[in-house]
């Protein structure tokens, strides 16, 4: 999987996962009431990624990305995320925007498609993350991937945030995913 489609599938995420039959709507995807940007800076790790399409966690081309950290800018907020393919780990920062929904950002991608983020549920030290990307099919008809994450400031997380997040692999029928985090393995992208 090239870098630039990675990126996009992670924060389109693209942190989705699941079969293409079971993709929810927006308004089945809930959001984190008084959601604060602030409170979700810094770096975070990943416990566990499901998606939309069985393709991205095939074993023979999974989704290779990995979340470093959030960040504000302003009232957007970026993503550093990590790309790793055969002998190449490249920095990619992904930014969003704030939509009328508190807890909810959309941004475009490099490369045509849009991505948006909502922050489905967090207390600041364990979050669950949806990431619905549509790539630059024209016309609004591109294909959709849908991408959830639980993440966490410190491993392993709290038991109830992952039994939080199956519950909406389990409803979304989603596909799991292999999960890299990659620690001192490659250098923050420049900002």
């Amino acid at each position: 999987m090239a870098p630039e489609g990675g990126a996009l599938l992670l924060l389109a995420l693209s942190l989705g996962l699941g079969l293409a039959s079971a993709q929810q709507t927006l308004e089945e995807v809930p959001v984190q009431p008084d959601f604060d940007a602030r409170k979700v800076e810094g770096r975070w790790l990943t416990a566990r990624l499901a998606a939309s399409h069985t393709r991205l966690v095939s074993p023979e081309d999974p989704l290779r990305l990995a979340l470093h950290s959030i960040g504000t800018r302003d009232q957007d907020l970026e993503f550093v995320l990590f790309w790793m393919g055969e002998g190449v780990c490249r920095g990619v920062n992904v930014t969003v925007h704030p939509t009328r929904l508190q807890g909810q950002y959309q941004g475009a991608l490099q490369g045509g498609g849009s991505i948006l983020v909502r922050f489905v549920s967090t207390d600041y030290s364990s979050l669950v993350l949806y990431v619905r990307f549509e790539d630059g099919g024209g016309g609004g008809g591109g294909e959709v991937t849908s991408l959830w994450a639980l993440l966490a400031r410190r491993m392993p997380g709290d038991p109830r945030w992952l039994e939080k997040y199956l519950e909406y692999v389990r409803k979304f029928q989603l596909q799991e995913a292999p999960v890299f985090n990659l620690d001192a393995r490659c250098p923050p992208p420049d900002a």
